[in-house]
């Protein structure tokens, strides 16, 4: 069945979209919940448990491979409780049709279902005949999961190592596959050799004769080289991939992996140009594999979808990426966290993400991971750090050790923003005897380090009326650029009304489009990295701000060249587009001439 939007919602941090599905997937509306928080699963599930009155026996950290099965009871909950909601909205009645006309209201205005319901229900109906119609046509949304790849700790018991398979990110993986959900799994964060290789271990990642799945892979990448490399690596295991989710490597909320200066429009040009290439590529090396392994080869071809996501505002952005990329849907994330039917946030939190402008939001090194995060200024984790910073005792308790993952002083792995890491790293500090500056230099990037694994699922705790006692009630938000052109609260049909162009929620009329965004974050990227190789400048630095440079100047010459022959779209801001694309280019020369005068020095 045809999915009913051309959106989805995808994951944003731990537990703003925790419990997405069950807001918006009897909507048809697909969405994405993370599972990196186990201990965070389990109270919501107590939590609903009670409040819809099912049995529930808690899954304690004592019972073996709690953290898979706490996982698996979750989504099994969520599916159970989505399900109920999806048949109830179905069930109509002429006291009960409110959920039915609100699913049917909130479609895009082209969509053939819309189109069939108005006609059927324009002249003599009857309930019955309805029911059957809606019954054959709607469609519930996907509950999704996502993995952060690289967030896959050892785990420890009695201080034996556990075999990789209870590992985070396997055990999660584990929890997903045992589940009752036929939906996909979105692996983020990069390539897992491990992972990837124990995922073939579950049928139901294997397609039946029809090509059909019951649970279904879906890659986040930036680029299409990463996508190809991925996909014929998992091909080789009988792995599908269904979907390429191409995301801005910085216009985005959460971590930002930064591309080597490819920027989103010729990144989707070259899927666009490759995706039967791509997808006939890895079919045949997946087919082969299937019969090698015996089991069933698909009689059909197999598809592939292509979505992206990552700044986008406006429907005409929106449609324009559907239509130019042959897209099969597009990610709308940052603005969600403003529709409290569809997101769960905090009341303190969402006031100020509703008042954050520009200089409010701003890509951080706040992560204990050591990737770029963008960051809300002033939020309630960073002012808790910063109180422990000035009582002179920086970093976290580290409650969950979720990121334990640096070995630097211990086998088992330290968080980098737990109290122990920093305390450990700065007392190895003063034993380097540097200059004032190059030591305050490197405390304050110690020091900068944040507890995101708890204070990204906090607010779930907070907005809910649960116990913070272990947690803390700081939280830490990741919204992306794109943030600072919302100011308001929305409800859910505001913000489908948004996204098909029926109303406008963006009050401000200084909005740049999606891709000249990125293109000034990038460049703003690159200047610091500039800026910090001039302290040791060496080939590697200068081969790799060369490239940055020279795929920045070609993708400057792609938005030229594609604003210039587009008709009937961006009329209105295609003049400033190509003023702003010319000034980008210059940036770029000058840029491209300091590098080659640090290599003469």
């Amino acid at each position: 069945m045809k999915k009913a939007h051309s959106f989805h919602i995808p994951v944003m941090g731990i537990g703003f979209t925790i419990d997405t599905p069950l807001k918006v997937a009897q909507y048809g509306m697909d969405s994405v919940i993370s599972l990196v928080d186990d201990i965070l699963l389990e109270k919501l599930r107590k939590m609903y448990s009670e409040k819809f009155k099912i049995p529930y026996t808690e899954i304690t950290d004592k019972i073996d491979d709690f953290r898979a099965k706490r996982i698996t009871s979750y989504l099994n909950l969520i599916n159970d409780l989505a399900d109920k909601k999806f048949e109830s909205l179905k069930q109509l009645t002429a006291e009960k049709s409110d959920d039915l006309l609100a699913y049917i209201n909130m479609l895009p205005d082209g969509s053939k279902i819309k189109t069939e319901f108005k006609k059927i229900t324009s002249k003599e109906f009857n309930f019955s005949d309805i029911k059957n119609w809606v019954t054959s046509n709607l469609s519930i949304g996907s509950i999704d999961v996502n993995i952060m790849t690289k967030v896959d700790k050892d785990n420890y018991k009695n201080s034996e190592k556990l075999p990789t398979e209870y590992n985070d990110a396997h055990a999660a993986l584990r929890g997903f596959a045992n589940s009752k959900l036929n939906s996909s799994v979105v692996f983020s964060a990069g390539m897992n050799p491990r992972l990837y290789s124990y995922m073939s271990q579950f049928n139901d990642f294997f397609p039946d004769e029809n090509g059909v799945f019951k649970k279904k892979i879906i890659l986040k990448v930036s680029d299409y080289r990463s996508a190809l490399i991925q996909g014929k690596f998992l091909a080789k295991k009988g792995l599908w991939v269904s979907e390429y989710r191409i995301e801005s490597g910085l216009n985005c909320g959460g971590h930002a992996f930064a591309t080597d200066g490819y920027l989103l429009g010729p990144v989707l040009a070259e899927f666009k140009e490759k995706r039967e290439d791509l997808k006939t590529s890895i079919q045949e090396l997946l087919n082969q594999e299937l019969q090698n392994q015996g089991r069933v080869v698909p009689k059909t071809s197999l598809q592939i979808q292509i979505s992206a996501q990552g700044g986008v505002g406006t429907e005409e952005e929106h449609e324009f990426l559907l239509d130019h990329y042959n897209l099969d849907s597009i990610g709308w994330g940052s603005p969600f966290l403003l529709v409290p039917e569809a997101t769960t946030v905090d009341e303190k939190t969402l006031s100020k993400l509703a008042e954050a402008k520009e200089e409010d939001l701003y890509l951080s090194d706040i992560s204990p991971l050591g990737v770029p995060f963008n960051n809300l200024k002033d939020n309630t984790k960073d002012t808790e750090r910063q109180v422990l910073i000035d009582k002179g005792r920086p970093g976290s308790s580290c409650p969950k050790k979720f990121v334990a993952l640096n070995k630097e002083f211990k086998e088992t792995g330290i968080c980098t923003a737990s109290r122990e890491y920093q305390h450990l790293k700065i007392k190895a500090l003063k034993e380097q005897q540097l200059s004032e500056e190059a030591y305050e230099n490197q405390y304050h990037k110690i020091i900068e380090k944040s507890c995101t694994c708890v204070g990204l699922g906090t607010s779930a705790l907070l907005k809910y009326n649960l116990d913070t006692k272990v947690e803390g009630e700081g939280v830490s938000i990741c919204p992306g650029p794109n943030m600072a052109y919302y100011s308001k609260i929305m409800s859910l049909k505001d913000m489908t009304d948004h996204i098909y162009g029926r109303a406008n929620m963006i009050s401000r009329n200084d909005r740049p489009n999606l891709f000249v965004k990125e293109l000034h974050i990038y460049i703003d990227f690159l200047k610091n990295k500039l800026d910090e190789a001039k302290e040791s400048f060496n080939k590697k630095e200068e081969k790799y701000l060369l490239t940055f440079t020279n795929n920045m100047k070609a993708g400057v010459l792609y938005y030229q060249n594609l604003f210039k022959s587009l008709k009937d779209v961006f009329e209105d801001i295609k003049t400033t587009a190509l003023n702003e694309l010319e000034k980008s280019e210059l940036t770029l020369n000058e840029i491209h001439l300091e590098i080659k005068k640090l290599s003469v020095v």
